[in-house]
This record gives structure tokens, sequence and C-alpha cells, in this order.
């Protein structure tokens, strides 16, 4: 097993569910996904795996004049049938890494089940509902989760992580779904906040979690009238907007002038135009 590093006493798991979200990931997803349930259940990390053989250390990212080091950690709470694991995704080694993963989950959690979560990047506009798109490792567990609002997703190309992540746990008999919300890909580079609710709303029902979503009702309402006055004041942008609201599809330069639009906006405009509380 890979090299870990005890972060406090190992936490007497059993039966337990894991939740796998990445740093990078389109409408930081999994960093807002992780977050949200890390404080509601009051996490607490017990178990980190060392990143010297799956990240680059040479060139560590640096944000706001701080940098920031890989990140593997195993985290629970006061919900004990629920374990969190936040992570960058690993440069090198990715089969070593995915499995030590695994081997935490089964021989420290004994997790039951898996779920991963990623965005995938869509035509969608941030003021349309969204699907929750899954894709399974077993059938028998896509049964169970029949009633939930899950759509069949379809991918052609080379395999995601979490895509080998669910391949990984097959084989060790651990059944898994992975969640893919649709996140708008003008929001690709910021928060995609209606996507990480839809999620956040699924992991609610399925663990009972009597989530508090006043906070980000709040983000959501908040970035909404930061687009519509964007929208106001933008004739284009608004064309745009309202073009793909019709089902119209954009061209490629279209696309590229929405998305520039949409961020250099939102990263200029104040932190919040209503007044707004966090999940603390």
């Amino acid at each position: 097993m890979t090299e870990l590093v005890s972060l406090c006493s190992e936490p007497k798991l059993e039966n337990a569910s894991l939740i796998v979200g990445w740093q990078e990931d389109a409408g930081k997803l999994g960093p807002k996904v992780i977050d949200y349930l890390n404080k509601h259940i009051k996490a607490r990390a017990f178990y980190e795996i060392e990143p010297v053989k799956f990240f680059p250390l040479g060139g560590v990212a640096i944000e706001k004049n701080i940098v920031q080091f890989p990140v593997s950690r195993f985290s629970t709470g006061e919900k004990k049938d629920l374990v969190i694991f936040e992570s960058n995704e690993p440069t090198y080694e990715r089969f070593k890494f995915l499995n030590s993963v695994l081997d935490v989950a089964e021989h420290y959690c004994k997790v039951k089940e898996l779920y991963t979560i990623s965005g995938t990047i869509s035509p969608v506009t941030h003021t349309s509902s969204r699907r929750l798109l899954a894709v399974f490792n077993e059938q028998n567990f896509q049964k169970r989760l029949r009633g939930y609002e899950l759509e069949a997703m379809t991918w052609e190309g080379p395999p995601a992580t979490n895509t080998l992540l669910l391949w990984l746990a097959e084989r060790r008999g651990i059944p898994g779904v992975s969640l893919w919300p649709e996140i708008a890909f003008y929001l690709a580079t910021m928060e995609d906040l209606k996507a990480a609710k839809g999620v956040l709303s699924f992991f609610d029902h399925k663990f009972e979690l009597n989530l508090d979503f006043t906070g980000l009702d709040l983000e959501i309402n908040d970035q909404n009238e930061k687009l519509a006055l964007l929208r106001r004041e933008n004739p284009q942008i608004d064309k745009y907007i309202r073009t793909l609201e019709m089902g119209i599809s954009l061209n490629e330069e279209e696309q590229l002038r929405l998305a520039q639009g949409v961020t250099q906006f939102l990263e200029k405009t104040p932190a919040s135009l209503t007044p707004c509380s966090t999940n603390e």
C-alpha cells in the first residue's frame, strides 16, 4: 500500500459510503461540493496520501500569493457512515494512486459504495435546469438508485480519472457511480453554483443530511443578479445567452466571446451585490 500520513486517531467505520471530488473541476464543482459537505458534517481529516510519487512538486500552484501544494485527504465527521476524499488529480502513476484510494476505502473505511463527482461542459445556460448524468459500474447499484433522477451518460473519448476509479472499484466488488452534472460552458472557469446545488441535493436526499441551502441559494441569486446586470449592459452577451435559452447553438467564436465576457465581468464585479451568508 502507498505510504499514508495519519493525521489523527483512526475512526471506527463500518459500511461507509465514499464521496470523491477533485480540485481541478469544471465550474469548480468538486471544491464547492466537498467544502459544503465537510462543513456540514464537521469533517476532520484522518489520512493523507503522500504526494511525492504522484504530483510534480517542483511546479506547485500559487493562489493569492499562497503556495498550493497537492492535497489527497480523507475526512469523516459527525455522520459516521460518510467518508469524503478530496484531492488533486494525479499527474503520474494514476493506477497506483487510485488503487491507494481504494486500499484506504476497503481496509480502513469498510466502504460499501463509491460516489465520484465531476462536471461535464454543456451548452446549457445558468438559467436552465441541469441534468445529473451518471455512469455506473454495476447494474444492481443502478437499480438501487432509481428514483434519484439520474440520467445515463454516454461518453466517447479517453477515460477520465473517475472512470478508471469506477473500473478499479468494480474489480474489488465495490459498487459505484460517477455523477456528471451539466456545467454551463461559460461558467467552466468560474463557480457554477446551480450545478453544485444539484449534486448537493442528490447527496442530501440519498444520505438524509438535512443540508441548509440558505447560504448557497443566496450565492446563486447573487450570481444570477450579476449576470442579469451583464446582460443589461452588454446586448451582445444577452443575445448569445438568449440564443442558448432558445435551444440554438452558438458557433465557436460566439462561444469564446460569451465565455470571455462572462469571466471578465464576474472577476471584476464585487463579491456580492446583495447581503449573503455562508454555510458555516
